[in-house]
């Protein structure tokens, strides 16, 4: 498989480095559209499944919170190349950057914290994760979504919601700062955070009841008894390989998602101009394309319960998408001279507000239940009907 994935995708490269130009020539005809779109878009989720594959091989072998930052990182790599492509494609996509960022802290923080809330809750009751590592997450991603989403709306210097060079340059070093401090955190002295909660904490909410009312009983009569281990708890075996192979492996799955990004925005680009799509709706695909990958692994760790690590994908995807796009959207915005506008529209932050307020709520216990979960899915589905009528 791994083998036909690589060698799948980079004769998609070869193909479109020498053919690109007569293959999307095709564009006017629906066939060949459609045909040119899929082959695209199959080979890129296809990659992108490799790509998470590889960094959870890394993950088993370097720990938390290393593994889910490596696949974070990876998946906002990705996401920064289609944003490009599309930017310097079109020359008139001064929204793409805050549409994307939107649609992925509304399908991380509602679609796939709803539904891996729901899920956790139907096969285990309720579930732990460490708090600290939550609210560490949280404490980082409202400025980072407040400061470029909302406050260029309320500036004066500018209006529709975009910001003066000088505001640009400051927030992207701000972003960039307040992420880089965040990764310190998470990486050195403050890394247990990040990991999965040990004790009683972590165990399914039965053997918790259970250890809190009848085990002092037992213990009266018969002296003490065993801790439950956590359910499901194990990490899956690894595969074969050395740590180094599966990073070669990994930058192998990205670069031809990188190279052919920009193929797949031209087709992208045409398609939403063709149909009278939303223009919103660009964004939200890339959004999608990106990060289907990286929310099945979340939703795979939820059923184990290990909703830590989940967390972990989630949260740290809206943290990264954060601090690495707000400044590279930015940054093409300042070299090529396209306006960037970044404040979204008031029934968005309204939304956004709305997001926030409850992942605060969400995460500041230490257990979760099927409620939350269905409280943030019913969110997701207003974005969608709203998107599609504003």
């Amino acid at each position: 498989m791994m083998i036909a994935r690589l060698a799948c995708a980079w004769a998609s490269v070869l193909a479109f480095q020498f053919f690109g130009g007569a293959l999307l020539g095709q564009l006017g005809a629906p066939i060949p559209s459609l045909l040119v779109f899929a082959w695209l878009l199959g080979v890129i989720v296809w990659s992108a499944f490799g790509v998470v594959h590889e960094a959870e091989e890394l993950a088993h072998r370097l720990g938390e919170p290393y593994g889910t930052l490596i696949l974070t990182l990876s998946i906002v790599i990705i996401e920064v190349a289609l944003i490009s492509a599309v930017m310097l494609g079109a020359k008139g996509a001064p929204t793409l950057g805050r549409d994307t960022m939107f649609a992925v802290l509304m399908i991380v923080l509602n679609g796939v914290v709803g539904i891996g809330l729901l899920i956790g809750g139907l096969r285990h009751f309720s579930q732990g994760y460490n708090l600290k590592g939550a609210s560490a997450y949280l404490a980082v991603i409202i400025p980072l979504t407040l400061i470029p989403l909302v406050l260029p709306n309320f500036t004066t210097s500018t209006a529709d919601g975009t910001l003066t060079t000088f505001q640009s340059v400051a927030f992207s070093l701000f972003t960039l700062l307040l992420y880089g401090a965040f990764l310190i955190l998470q990486t050195g002295r403050h890394s247990v955070f990040f990991q999965e909660p040990a004790g009683e904490s972590n165990m399914p909410y039965g053997a918790a009841y259970v250890r809190a009312r009848v085990q002092p009983e037992l213990d009266a009569t018969s002296g003490p008894a065993p801790i439950p281990e956590a359910v499901d708890a194990e990490p899956p075996a690894t595969s074969g390989g050395s740590t180094r192979s599966h990073v070669v492996l990994l930058l192998l799955n990205i670069l031809p998602i990188v190279i052919l990004a920009k193929s797949l925005a031209t087709v992208l680009d045409f398609g939403i101009a063709r149909l009278g799509a939303p223009v919103a709706l660009g964004g939200i695909l890339i959004a999608m394309v990106v990060f289907t990958p990286e929310c099945i692994a979340a939703l795979r760790a939820i059923t184990t319960n290990q909703l830590q690590r989940a967390i972990n994908l989630c949260l740290g995807a809206a943290a990264s998408t954060l601090g690495l796009t707000v400044p590279a959207v930015l940054v093409i915005g300042l070299v090529t001279g396209q306006p960037v506008v970044l404040g979204l529209s008031g029934t968005n932050m309204v939304i956004l507000s709305m997001t926030l307020l409850l992942s605060t709520l969400t995460f500041t216990g230490t257990r979760t239940t099927m409620l939350e979960g269905a409280v943030h899915l019913s969110v997701f589905f207003v974005f969608l009907v709203l998107v599609f009528s504003p």
